[in-house]
Formats: structure tokens, sequence, C-alpha cells
């Protein structure tokens, strides 16, 4: 090859390493992958804090001026309050959910001498009660007389009546983890209505379904006391400290009430459900906007 085409090829090379390094400094870097935000798993949507402050609302314990409470069963979970000194008319219990052992359902049937249903389908054990009339039931309460998984299910108005107890005063505890909601949407009024006291622990904070029952239960009674179970505290439930919560609701034919807010709770007859940490309930308040 001559000299001046290798002079010529030189300079073609030069030219073209120049070019394109102007164009590489020209061209834009490329953009970076686009990152969304973290999502929070545990942000709630507006329908659902609706649904927590309603339930809250409704769960707002008033001052009944003619309850004296008392404490029955277990000294920590199992143990529920009701009004004592209202006890004096009622015929028959009902305990629902009691996992082989029912201090609740002994203590009312020993000190009031009346008889008390126990039910439950999972724990088929009876319960050994010593004194007082209790009659154990392997069935779940449910919101059909059916069978499911070889366990026997049936309402809470058939197996009063089974009983024969459809036109007598009753006094009910229940905690049966969840199936309370739908038993007590399926109950009739006027079954409701033959129950003087009823102690429920309630599970759940966040379905709609849960405020149409309590709206129903509140037709019927009013709420006497509210304490959270402290196995279930947890954070972003506002404004519930926990998702299971026991309540004491009394019959209105028989509270004497003038609707007021009952601040003085909790009560000091109250105690964690698990006795290894505190309870987690503050003072019950209601907040500005609710």
């Amino acid at each position: 090859m001559s000299r001046s085409r290798v002079f010529l090829l030189l300079a073609l090379l030069t030219s073209a390493a120049a070019g394109a390094f102007f164009f590489a400094r020209k061209s834009p870097p490329p953009e970076p992958p686009r990152r969304l935000p973290p999502r929070n798993l545990y942000a709630p949507s507006t329908d659902e804090q609706r649904v927590r402050d309603r339930l809250f609302e409704l769960l707002l314990p008033v001052t009944i001026a003619n309850c004296r409470l008392e404490r029955f069963g277990e000294a920590n979970d199992g143990g529920y309050l009701l009004c004592g000194n209202l006890l004096s008319d009622v015929q028959s219990g009902y305990s629902y959910g009691i996992s082989g052992y029912d201090g609740w359902g002994c203590e009312v049937s020993g000190a009031r001498r009346i008889p008390v249903h126990q039910y439950d389908c999972f724990d088929t054990r009876k319960p050994d009660c010593g004194s007082g009339r209790t009659i154990f039931h392997a069935e779940c309460v449910g919101t059909e007389k059916a069978t499911i998984e070889g366990r026997p299910f049936d309402t809470i108005e058939r197996q009063i009546a089974a009983n024969g107890d459809a036109g007598k005063r009753l006094v009910v505890k229940i905690d049966v983890e969840g199936a309370e909601w739908d038993a007590f949407k399926q109950t009739p009024v006027d079954v409701l209505d033959r129950i003087d006291q009823m102690a429920v622990e309630f599970h759940g904070v966040r379905n709609a379904r849960f405020v149409a029952a309590l709206e129903k239960l509140r037709e019927t009674f009013h709420v006497a006391h509210l304490h959270v179970n402290n196995y279930s505290c947890q954070p972003g439930l506002d404004p519930f400290p926990g998702w299971a919560y026991e309540v004491l609701f009394v019959n209105k034919r028989i509270a004497v009430t003038d609707g007021t807010f009952a601040r003085g709770v909790p009560h000091a007859l109250d105690a964690p459900n698990n006795p290894a940490i505190a309870d987690c309930q503050p003072l019950l308040r209601r907040s500005s906007g609710r």
C-alpha cells in the first residue's frame, strides 16, 4: 500500500472515532428503571377504617345504673363479667365454646341454681363442674342444622327450643372463634329478647357484615362492658388495640341507663387473658369526628 493511501485510511479512522465520541457525548444516558414506592401491605383501605370506626362506636359501653358487675369463670382467660344482681330472674344458661373446661358455666349454674347447657363440637370432653347442673352437648352453634366435616351444628334458636327453654329468661356466654357474627345475624329478634345478659368474645374488626350483626344486637341490648383480649393486641387496628374483645350485653328490658358513656372502663375486675403480659386496653374514649 502506498504511503498516501495509508495516510488517507488513518484520517478516515480518526474522523470516525471522533464522530462516535461526539455522538456518544450528545446522546442522553439511559433512563434508570422506575421504582414504585414500597406498598404498605398492612395499611387499611378507607372502607376498612370506616368499618372499624363504626364497630368501635357500637361497642362503647354506657353506664347502667342498676348493674353491679361480678366476675364469673376463670381468673384469666375464660372469665367474664356479668351484672350479678340482674341474674335473679334467669331460668337457664347457655355456654358456647368451652374446650373441655367451663368455669363460667359451672359457677353460674352453682351460684344461681340454674341449668347451664354447654356446647362444643371440636373438643367433646365434658367439663367437670362438681356443683351445679350442667348439660353438655357435643354440638356447635351455626346458621343452620348441618353436619360439617363430621361435626354437628345447629342454630341458637333451635338449640334453645330443643332444651325446652323457648319461653324462659336466659343468660348466655359465647366464645366460638368468629362463628358468633353469622349466628347472631341469623337469630330472630324475639329469641334474642329472651336473653337477659350475654357475654361474647368477638373475633375480628375488618368485615362490614360485623357492623350489621352489632347493629342488630344493639336493637335489643345495651353494651355494659368492653374488655380487649390481650392475646390479640396488635398495632394498626385503630381505634381498637386488638382484634378480639369481650363484650357484656344487657337487655334493654332490665337495664336502667340514661345512655351516658361509661368512662370508668377498664373495670377493676378485668384481668389479662394472658397473665404473662399486661392488658393493652387504654381508657376508652370517644374521638372527635366520630
